[in-house]
Formats: C-alpha cells, sequence, structure tokens
C-alpha cells in the first residue's frame, strides 16, 4: 500500500461473539465525533453485523429526520475458490489504499474464525484490537494455561498468529503493531474466576505484547441499541430527546477509555 495516510484499526479474535461489531461501530462513531474522517470495512461480510448495524443506523435516521454522523463501509465477503485468493487480497489492498488517502482512520472488522480475509486484516492493522470476555476458556486463544499449575503456559493459537504477524511486519520493514486486548462483555459481577482471568491477562500481557485497555461491561444498552444503529455516544444528541441514565454515561466513559487506549499506543510507539 503507498502513499498511506490513514490509521488501521483492525478488531479481531479468532473467535465469534466477542463484540467485535459493536466495538468497531462505537469506534468509528467516537473518532467521528472527535472530527476524523473514518471509514469501516466489514470483512465479515457473510454474517455482516457491522454491516446490518450501519444500514440501521441510516433507515433511523431517514424514518426519524435526524442527521446522524454515519462512517463510510465497504463490505467484503470472502470466495470460495482458492484460486480466486490472492487475487481478491490484491482487490482489497488496492481499496484499503485508496480509502486511506481519504480518511484519517480505516476500522476492520474481521471474521470470526481464520481465513484469507481474516489473516489480511492483521497485515494491514497498524493497531489490533482484541476484545475478550472474562472467561478463563476464552483466555485459551491467547495462553493455554496448565489447570495443575495455573502459574504454567503457553501461548494460545492467535497469539501465536499475532506473533507470527509481528515477524511478517519486521520482515517487510513496516512499522511495530500496536496490540490492544479489551475485557468486553465483562460481566459487573465479582467471581473468583473474573479476578483469576484479569490475573492471568496482567501476567501474560509482557510475555505475549499487548496492552490491556480497560474493560467493556456486558450492558443491555448495547444490544437495544443496535437494532437502531445507535451508539452510547448518540444519547445525548437533542434530536433525540433521550435520557442519560448513570448507566449510559458510564457505557460512554469505557468508549472514551478505549478510544484514549489507541491514542496512547500511538504516542508510544
Amino acid at each position: 500500500m503507498n502513499k498511506k495516510n490513514a490509521h488501521i484499526i483492525t478488531i479481531s479474535n479468532e473467535k465469534g461473539g466477542t463484540g467485535k461489531s459493536t466495538i468497531s461501530m462505537h469506534l468509528a462513531i467516537i473518532l467521528m465525533q472527535e472530527g476524523f474522517k473514518v471509514a469501516v470495512v466489514d470483512m465479515d461480510g457473510r454474517q455482516g453485523t457491522l454491516s446490518h448495524y450501519i444500514e440501521n443506523r441510516k433507515k433511523f435516521a431517514v424514518k426519524n429526520c435526524i442527521n446522524l454522523i454515519i462512517p463510510q463501509l465497504v463490505t467484503v465477503s470472502p470466495r470460495d475458490n482458492h484460486t480466486e485468493w490472492q487475487q481478491h487480497i490484491q482487490e482489497i489492498d488496492m481499496v484499503i489504499s485508496e480509502l486511506a488517502q481519504q480518511y484519517d482512520a480505516i476500522i476492520i472488522d474481521t471474521p470470526g474464525s481464520k481465513n484469507y480475509l481474516f489473516e489480511e486484516a492483521h497485515r494491514l492493522a497498524d493497531t489490533l484490537i482484541t476484545p475478550i470476555s472474562d472467561s478463563l476458556i476464552d483466555l485459551n486463544v491467547l495462553a493455554e494455561i496448565d489447570k495443575d499449575n495455573l502459574q504454567k503456559h503457553r501461548a494460545g493459537h492467535y497469539a501465536q498468529f499475532v506473533w507470527d504477524i509481528k515477524k511478517y511486519l519486521a520482515q517487510h520493514g513496516k512499522p511495530m503493531l500496536n496490540w490492544i486486548v479489551v475485557g468486553n462483555k465483562i460481566s459487573p459481577l465479582n467471581s473468583k474466576n473474573k479476578t483469576l482471568f484479569f490475573e492471568h491477562l496482567e501476567n501474560i500481557s509482557k510475555l505475549y505484547g499487548f496492552r490491556i485497555a480497560g474493560g467493556i461491561k456486558d450492558r443491555v444498552i448495547y444490544k437495544e441499541l443496535f437494532l437502531q444503529g445507535l451508539t452510547v455516544l448518540d444519547l445525548n444528541n437533542e434530536a433525540l430527546k433521550g435520557r442519560l441514565t448513570m448507566s449510559h454515561l458510564a457505557a460512554k466513559q469505557e468508549i472514551r477509555n478505549l478510544a484514549e487506549s489507541i491514542s496512547h499506543n500511538k504516542r508510544n510507539n
């Protein structure tokens, strides 16, 4: 990719259901509210959660005659024919390259399982954000913990994949990848499992080369707003006449903290 200007943020975890599309949408909106031009690329085109989210937003804006900021959307679906993969990657890289010259940030939402689009999204990234729920089972994608000795662990398949991506980027003279892991859909209740999860996450962060962003709690509001294409960042829009509860305000702050984590990583690399 030549003449790249945009900062490319890839939202990914080699596991479905981690809330990648919700984070993608909220990051896009908060960046746009800060005055940045943002494009989003839905590489999970078959499921199309992010694409549906934006379509819901467009419909809600038209139906209610409300002016909502909406990011530019590109939807990509995988090709089944293996012989077409390389050509498709070249086409995608060209699209991303063109977007990178027009926008300040590009947010890529990846498929929930590994394929050639998933892999290319990581090779394109400046910042990688990995949402993960507070479960020791889900933690296995980052580190396989020895149940008989909790201090022993080895790299999980996703952590190993990211390590390989980092080596690829270094070999091709590209900047170091900023990897951020964010606890998402975090239970509001304290538990032994939750405490162990965050202890392990902190312990392995330096070993595997990622930073930890403030967690995002499992809030019903995120699910409710999807159908309208709205985000918690829209709720103080005068046209919506919505009442902000303490839960909404806390959710907004969680998103702002995540956005600040990206800015912090950029300043330190």
